[in-house]
C-alpha cells in the first residue's frame, strides 16, 4: 500500500476521534476517583478522631475532653465536626463516643453531589 493510499484510507484519524470523544468521560472518571479517595481518607480520619475522643472520655471526666481530643486528633475542620458522648458511668463501665463530620465534596463536577456525612463511633472502658 503506497503512502498516498494510506492517507486516503477511510479509517485515517479514527483513533484520534475516538480519543477526543472519550476524553471528557475519562476526565470525569478520574475526578470521581480522586473524590472517592478523599472521602476514604477522611473516613479514616473520622475513625481515628472517634478513638481519640473515646480514650479522652474514658480517662477524663470533663465533658469537653472528648471534643478537644477529636479536634486535635485529625486535620478536620472543627466547625464541621460533631462529637456526641454517651453517659459516663463508674470506673469499669463503658463510654461511647460518636463523631460525625460533614465532608464537603469540592472537586469540579463531582462536587455537585453535595456534602457527605461521615460517621464513626468508638467505645472504651472508663479508667478514671
Amino acid at each position: 500500500m503506497t503512502r498516498l493510499a494510506r492517507l486516503r484510507s477511510p479509517d485515517a484519524g479514527q483513533a484520534t476521534v475516538e480519543l477526543a470523544m472519550m476524553l471528557p468521560f475519562l476526565a470525569l472518571l478520574m475526578l470521581a476517583l480522586v473524590q472517592a479517595v478523599v472521602l476514604a481518607r477522611d473516613q479514616l480520619l473520622v475513625t481515628h478522631a472517634a478513638r481519640e475522643a473515646a480514650r479522652a472520655a474514658a480517662v477524663d471526666p470533663d465533658p469537653g475532653a472528648a471534643r478537644r481530643a477529636a479536634v486535635g486528633a485529625a486535620p478536620l475542620d472543627p466547625d464541621r465536626l460533631q462529637v456526641d458522648t454517651g453517659p459516663r458511668g463508674a470506673i469499669g463501665t463503658s463510654v461511647r463516643v460518636e463523631v460525625r463530620y460533614l465532608e464537603p465534596t469540592t472537586l469540579p463536577l463531582v462536587g455537585a453531589i453535595g456534602d457527605v456525612t461521615l460517621r464513626s463511633e468508638a467505645t472504651m472502658r472508663v479508667e478514671r
